[in-house]
């Protein structure tokens, strides 16, 4: 008799898990451009505020804290209450920072708000990375999560666009907050009538009508309903950040956490400083933000490719091929940059965002496959949590190099160094353990 499990697993993939698949899309956008939004107001906030380039780095730092403590924290709780409930908690902390965000009358108080907003999308990050897994079948696996990752650029690139729209209708920094908040609720609405419990959660941790609620979204998806719930596992009811350090799974967790907090560094440094870059360069804020938009249509690309090229040349293969390219993208980043007109820099900086983000669909994918059902949204949100505190690292660092005096080829050479360590880490890996 087929599981609960097996039946979404081995059966086909039906409109309605596609639904679900392009929601979590839409979540990642959401991530993109919320991220994003402190980069595309950073320079009306240095010139509103007269902020110095270290003060700066901590304004674009600090949702990238609350992520990492959100990941770690609510990656957890995502494996105890479920994804579904962990998702709309998250999407309503999400709104309240970026609406606060728009309010803020001083550093201190953006500071706050901005922690809130990172609280938000840490804790959503792991769990839509488990959910995408989870509404997928075994054929189509790769493509849900590679879709879901790159929602990350496609928001970057929705949002880039309409913040050159508010920017070029004389809007301010402020307005790109609030309309961040607006497009965040309207997600909440979405995710409650599209994105169900998933089935492996329920099967998993088996809370009182499981086999109820699991046979309504087995049928909602096309498939026959099961008869009983899968054998209960008793020894791993109860994922925690302690099963992701036993003798199993440790060599991996810290390895696939390493090359994520190393990598993570090297992409933010660029995401982070580029319109800020592009603006000391001596263009408009309209055109900064234009700039990172192409950072995030190379990313999209990029995340797209390696989707398709991992089912042919293996995932973690390529993912080391990918972080080596893209430590060169960023080294060649800094030497052209401020030598080259609007137009040359924007394609470097698309082909930069083409393989730094082809290498966050691969650490995202590996999540999702070394770590087991039970602890995947632990294991996910503790990678992305430390790693994201490399994240949070990167505009700091280089916000205190650039204040120092130190070039911007000299800049990008230390902070693309991060992508190559992550290869290594990756090298390091078992092969068992990318499979």
């Amino acid at each position: 008799m087929m599981g609960p499990r097996a039946a979404i697993e081995q059966g086909r993939m039906s409109g309605w898990q596609w639904a679900a698949v392009a929601v979590t899309v839409g979540l990642n956008a959401l991530d993109g451009f919320d991220v994003l939004s402190i980069s595309f107001a950073s320079p009306g906030i240095a010139r509103e505020w007269g902020t110095s380039p270290s003060t700066l780095g901590w304004i674009l730092s600090m949702e990238l804290l609350g992520m990492a403590v959100g990941s770690v924290l609510l990656g957890g709780v995502a494996d105890m209450v479920g994804r579904r409930r962990t998702i709309l908690g998250c999407l309503v902390a999400m709104t309240a920072g970026m609406w606060g965000a728009g309010q803020a009358g001083g550093v201190g108080t953006l500071l706050a708000w901005r922690l809130l907003t990172g609280l938000g999308i840490g804790g959503m990050l792991a769990a839509i990375n488990a959910a995408a897994a989870e509404f997928a079948n075994k054929r189509w696996y790769s493509l849900a999560m590679a879709l879901m990752v790159i929602g990350y650029p496609i928001g970057g690139v929705l949002g880039g666009l309409a913040v050159q729209g508010i920017l070029g209708a004389g809007g301010g920094w402020r307005d790109v907050f609030h309309f961040g908040a607006i497009v965040t609720a309207l997600f909440i609405p979405l995710t409650w009538f599209l994105v169900p419990e998933t089935i492996a959660f329920l099967d998993r941790r088996q809370p009182p009508g499981a086999l109820e609620r699991i046979n309504r979204t087995l049928r909602r998806f096309g498939h026959a309903a099961v008869e009983a719930l899968s054998l209960r596992d008793t020894g791993s009811q109860r994922g925690s950040v302690a099963d992701i350090f036993g003798p199993t799974l440790i060599r991996t967790t810290l390895l696939i956490t390493l090359a994520y907090f190393a990598h993570i560094m090297s992409f933010y440094f660029v995401l982070k400083w580029v319109p800020k870059i592009v603006v000391d360069m001596g263009f408009e804020a309209k055109a900064a933000a234009g700039v990172l938009t192409w950072a995030n249509v190379g990313g999209a690309s990029g995340g797209a490719l390696f989707g398709l090229a991992a089912i042919r040349f293996g995932l973690k293969r390529l993912s080391i091929v990918i972080l080596f390219a893209s430590t060169l993208l960023i080294f060649a980043f800094g030497q052209v940059a401020g030598n080259v007109g609007l137009g040359a820099l924007s394609a470097m900086v698309l082909a930069t965002g083409f393989f730094t983000n082809a290498a966050i669909v691969g650490l995202y994918t590996l999540f999702a496959r070394v770590f087991p059902t039970h602890v995947r949204a632990t294991g996910t949100g503790f990678a992305i949590g430390i790693g994201r505190g490399g994240a949070a690292l990167a505009p700091i660092i280089a916000g205190y190099l650039f204040e120092a005096g130190l070039t911007l080829a000299t800049i990008s050479l230390v902070m693309g160094l991060g992508s190559a360590v992550a290869a290594v880490a990756l090298i390091a890996m078992r092969e068992k353990d990318a499979e």
